[in-house]
């Protein structure tokens, strides 16, 4: 008779084995595994999650809201960091918060230097608060503005700044920082220009579409001069890359030939009578720098149109000057004047108004 006999480990096996399917307990799929809560946590723990959430919660209307989010966030993080080494001992949590905290200070640095007191020169700084600062232009955006592609240039009394029909207007554009410029036109005196103008505006409006032009007119350092000058090319680029920047030199640039036909208009305007004359400006006087514009542009050639303006001056009212028959530039076609028909303007009156206007 075969048979087999057990031996004592495998009987311990078994036994062993049987004790421990006895000890398992089945956990039924609706009860919850939670049942006993651990205590909660540090009150360092508790503080890192509020900063978090008052980080998040700063409106973005607020000024300085992204400096103040990432602060927040960087004291969170530091909260963070040290609760988890003195309070839970885990080396994962505290790895990963200090390179949250590493990442938040290096753009909160970021943000503080980029909110940091540009200084201007002190020789720029008329300047920028004359004409940029009004516009909102930011110190950092002026500075990058004058500081690469400008230089601050001096004419002594007497010298030329540019020539009619030799100087090229494509070179530069200047602003003037001190002293008195004498604008000329064939040798009858034009206009003066102030500090914190441009002096050659109109040829930069004027010729932004072509090149190769030259100055109309002479411009004559009439005291010892000091300017900023941008080289035309350079900054036409810089400008195409900034639009803000190029919206703001179109409206100064408009506004300072506006200022330059007040001058011609009344050549003893000094710099003090163009600020009270800006926000007053009537329809008689448009009428009138139209007409003397006009005469200009469409006579370059020749002294024609300068007299036919000079005739009107009160200043030159003794010069001799005959009667012009004013011809059409090539290079520059003169405003037209939209002549309006009273009947399209006004409503049609009554028979005695009719008549009336036919007696005038």
């Amino acid at each position: 008779m075969n048979y087999t006999e057990s031996s004592p480990l495998a009987e311990a096996t078994g036994v062993g084995f049987a004790s421990g399917l006895g000890s398992i307990t089945p956990v039924p799929s609706n009860e919850t595994t939670c049942e006993n809560w651990r205590e909660v946590h540090h009150l360092v723990f508790h503080v890192a999650n509020v900063c978090l959430a008052v980080g998040l919660v700063i409106p973005t209307t607020l000024r300085l809201h992204m400096i103040l989010l990432r602060g927040m966030l960087s004291i969170g993080c530091t909260l963070y960091v040290v609760w988890a080494t003195l309070y839970r001992c885990a080396l994962d949590i505290m790895i990963w918060n200090s390179v949250f905290l590493g990442i938040n200070i290096l753009h909160l640095s970021y943000l503080l230097y980029k909110k940091r007191p540009v200084k201007i020169e002190k020789e720029l700084g008329g300047v920028y608060h004359r004409l940029f600062e009004p516009l909102r232009v930011p110190p950092d955006l002026f500075r990058r503005l004058t500081g690469q592609f400008c230089m601050i240039q001096t004419l002594k009394k007497g010298q030329t700044y540019a020539t009619e029909d030799k100087t090229s207007v494509d070179d530069r554009l200047s602003i003037l920082l001190k002293g008195r410029m004498k604008v000329s036109y064939r040798g009858h005196f034009l206009h003066n220009i102030y500090p914190c103008a441009f002096v050659d505006s109109p040829e930069f409006r004027s010729t932004q579409m072509h090149k190769g032009e030259k100055f109309q007119v002479t411009i004559v350092a009439d005291d010892n001069c000091r300017f900023l000058c941008w080289s035309r090319e350079r900054l036409t680029y810089f400008l195409e890359s900034e639009p803000f920047l190029y919206e703001i030199f179109r409206y100064l640039i408009g506004k300072d030939i506006t200022n330059k036909l007040y001058s011609l208009n009344d050549p003893t305007l000094n710099d003090k009578k163009v600020k009270k004359l800006e926000p007053q400006m009537s329809l008689c006087t448009q009428i009138s720098m139209l007409e003397m514009r006009n005469s200009i542009a469409s006579s370059s050639d020749s002294e024609d149109g300068l007299h036919h303006f000079l005739r009107s001056s009160p200043s030159t009212s003794s010069l001799p000057v005959s009667s012009p028959q004013q011809r059409a530039s090539a290079k520059m076609k003169p405003i037209e004047e939209g002549v309006e028909d009273d009947d399209e303007v006004f409503v049609q009156g009554s028979a005695e108004t009719l008549k009336a206007r036919q007696l005038h």
